[in-house]
């Protein structure tokens, strides 16, 4: 694992312009589940504050994912969440839906904040199309974002957790799925569980990958 951790140099840069926020997706790959994205302000005085060892939320482990999201919650860190779900995956694609839960993640984090947002670092090489949110807004996609942009990082490590509450509380509902351990995604013990008890309104029946399975 690279030591390299994300840093605050984009937000620096566009700050000039206004509020810079970091927007990040996760959940775009499991067979069940909706996607969620986080969007994350931080404000530069609380820089120092941050909890130690924010980076992308795929190269944390869990307990130390949880630890951070809850020192984050504990500081006056902006942060707000939305989702596509099911329904939409399948309707809208994916890549639609992931945009539409970043779209619903920035909507909610403008309500929380005193001034408008004027620039939003992506994660990625695609600029998200959204609908609803609308204004003079510079939209600055990044490669590998959540090891670069500290903001969001943040954002990832705020998603990937929620979702993951999300998941373990479905697996109370669906116990036979193992929600609460590969979060929707493709295991080996998910198709087999696919097999014998058949999807549920959960599952993306748009995912080509699981379609083969003999429910």
């Amino acid at each position: 694992m690279s030591n390299h951790l994300p840093s605050f140099e984009l937000e620096e840069k566009y700050k000039k312009y206004g509020l810079v926020v970091g927007v990040d997706e996760v959940g775009r790959g499991p067979w069940a589940g909706p996607v969620m994205a986080g969007a994350v302000w931080i404000n530069p005085i609380l820089l120092s504050s941050l909890p130690k060892g924010i980076r992308d939320s795929k190269k944390l482990t869990a307990k130390k994912r949880e630890l951070i999201y809850k020192d984050l919650s504990s500081l006056n860190i902006v942060m707000a969440i939305g989702q596509a779900n099911v329904e939409e995956i399948d309707s809208l694609n994916i890549l639609n839906a992931s945009f539409l839960a970043m779209e619903r993640a920035v909507i909610s984090l403008q309500k929380k904040l005193s001034s408008n947002i004027t620039t939003i670092l992506v994660d990625g090489n695609r600029l998200p199309k959204f609908q609803k949110f609308t204004g003079n807004i510079n939209f600055i996609p990044v490669v590998g974002g959540d090891n670069i942009s500290l903001s969001i990082a943040t954002a990832s490590i705020i998603a990937k957790q929620t979702r993951d509450l999300y998941m373990c509380q479905l697996h109370l509902s669906y116990p036979q799925y193992g929600f609460n351990k590969n979060k929707g995604y493709g295991t080996k013990a998910h198709r087999i569980a696919l097999t014998e008890c058949g999807i549920t309104c959960h599952h993306r029946v748009s995912f080509r990958s699981y379609q083969s399975v003999k429910i």
